[in-house]
């Protein structure tokens, strides 16, 4: 049976509102830690996610921080690896992590959640991104036993030009983080279903509430 490395979850997010959707949504887990506040300003971190977009450009709200944070030579190496191995363009559900070059921070993941900044609202979007992100570390501490990721800075996801409402875009995170902790053994349609049936959006069903979400 597969199993995943400890991993200390910093949801880290200035809106209070969001937090406080944070602590619901994330109250039945111990290793999570919620804090109303910049990831700058954060002791330390072993990798904090981008909540990006599918081309790298880092110019507007997190993604600009980061830039400001790290250095215009993030944006740049963020930019050459999409070019390089996603031939342009890193598809939502993806995510790539790569060294800061920063002596406490040493990591990036870079998660787009649309393709270009727009709406993701009625969307999967977050939950892909989250589930991308933790699979992302996941392999990292498989191929990089020397260097591992330990604890994961994260901002709301999707939650700014995506017009995500706070809490649903706080229950996709945390289901992902669920499902991250407790993979499956076996796959089959009940697994499939069962997941599905959680995440409820995805395809078509992006185009309006199902199964009576408010």
């Amino acid at each position: 049976m597969v199993s995943t490395q400890p991993l200390h979850l910093i949801l880290v997010d200035p809106l209070p509102a969001l937090c406080e959707a944070f602590r619901e949504q994330f109250q039945s887990f111990s290793n999570v830690s919620i804090v109303n506040g910049r990831f700058e300003e954060l002791p330390s971190f072993d990798c904090f996610v981008t909540a990006g977009n599918s081309f790298g450009l880092m110019d507007g709200g997190v993604d600009a921080a980061t830039t400001r944070f790290f250095g215009e030579s993030i944006r740049e190496r963020v930019q050459q690896y999409i070019l390089k191995e996603f031939l342009g363009e890193q598809p939502v559900g993806t995510s790539f992590i790569i060294p800061t070059h920063h002596p406490k921070y040493p990591f990036l993941a870079h998660t787009p959640t649309m393709r270009i900044p727009m709406p993701i609202a009625r969307t999967d979007y977050v939950y892909s991104a989250m589930w991308a992100t933790l699979v992302a570390v996941y392999r990292h501490n498989q191929n990089s036993p020397a260097m591992p990721i330990y604890s994961l800075a994260c901002p709301g996801l999707g939650t700014g030009t995506g017009y995500v409402p706070y809490h649903e875009a706080a229950r996709q995170m945390a289901l992902a983080y669920q499902f991250y902790l407790n993979p499956p053994s076996y796959l089959d349609w009940h697994v499939a279903d069962q997941r599905q049936g959680c995440i409820r959006y995805g395809g078509d069903m992006g185009l309006f509430f199902p199964g009576g979400v408010k």
